[in-house]
């Protein structure tokens, strides 16, 4: 009987780890510690995790603003074990809805990343602009793409 309780306990502990590592809260932290943001971001879920080569990923960045964004951009840019490998501006408004109302609000990017892209640590950095170029929030969190390759590259 001991030896089928250890094979259920087991089993239960192969499950979760293979379902809850599926999305994650990330850890944030603000470019610069000493600057007032007019954005406060609370945190970032990213939907795989780790993500999945090959395969969409969503950024869930939940936030709040004292004052309303009719619009602005989104400046994302990537490293890899501290190297800059990309760059890409986006419409706030094709990541939210505009005009963001004054309080809570949630921008989420969704993107495939290539297949080849290789597994390891990455860091993200994002700063976001309202329609007169002013900075926002500018916000650097960490993420990991996984090593298995994703079902359509076998």
């Amino acid at each position: 009987m001991e030896m089928m309780q250890l094979v259920k306990l087991w089993a239960l502990t192969l499950c979760l780890v293979v379902v809850l590592p599926l999305a994650q809260a990330t850890d944030v932290s603000y470019c610069d510690k000493k600057t007032e943001y007019g954005v406060k971001v609370s945190g970032v879920e990213i939907t795989p995790y780790p993500v999945a080569r090959g395969q969409p990923a969503t950024f869930s960045i939940a936030a709040t603003t004292g004052e309303p964004i009719t619009g602005g951009k989104l400046v994302i840019e990537v490293s890899y074990f501290g190297w800059h490998i990309h760059s890409e501006t986006h419409d706030l408004c094709t990541e939210t809805s505009c005009p963001v109302s004054e309080g809570d609000f949630v921008v989420s990017h969704s993107q495939v990343l290539p297949g080849f892209t290789p597994p390891g640590s990455y860091s993200l950095k994002m700063k976001m602009y309202n329609t007169s170029n002013k900075e926002l929030t500018c916000i650097g969190f960490d993420f990991s793409i996984g090593f298995a390759a994703s079902v359509s590259e076998s």
